[in-house]
């Protein structure tokens, strides 16, 4: 079974975001990801004052862990977004739009927070996504 992604006709919308108002679980393995920052492999962080920058990476990284059990950015069907300062939210909007389908848009919630584990990060995004058994993979671990 694929994601039901529901949109009711009269409840608020925008009809030019990437979400769904519910999101009913596909078939697969639910796969929950700690919250993704603009943190390089190495913990510095990348884009510095600049969200639009963060939040790409952020994605980057939600992609990359997502790749690594056989899953994709389409199979989220939740996300949570923390930012810190209002005069971002327009440039993650935009990095969310350009980077999720409308057609596979996750439930989303957003959440305006006072400060991130570190003072340079400006925006957290934290998924659960569902993979297909078909696609879903268990990495092997290094010995």
């Amino acid at each position: 079974m694929d994601a039901i992604r529901i949109n009711p006709a009269d409840v608020w919308s925008d009809d030019d975001f990437p979400f769904s108002q519910a999101v009913v679980e596909p078939d697969g393995r639910r796969v929950h990801l700690t919250g993704q920052v603009a943190w390089d492999a190495e913990g510095v962080v990348v884009g510095a004052g600049d969200a639009g920058i963060q939040t790409e990476y952020a994605i980057d990284n939600i992609r990359k862990i997502l790749a690594v059990l056989g899953g994709a950015l389409g199979d989220i069907v939740s996300l949570t977004m923390y930012y810190v300062r209002d005069e971002d939210l327009p440039a993650i909007q935009r990095v969310r739009t350009r980077r999720f389908q409308k057609a596979t848009g996750p439930t989303a919630t957003g959440l305006k927070v006072a400060g991130l584990v570190d003072s340079a990060l400006l925006v957290e995004l934290t998924v659960t996504a569902v993979i297909p058994f078909d696609r879903f993979r268990v990495p092997e671990v290094p010995a």
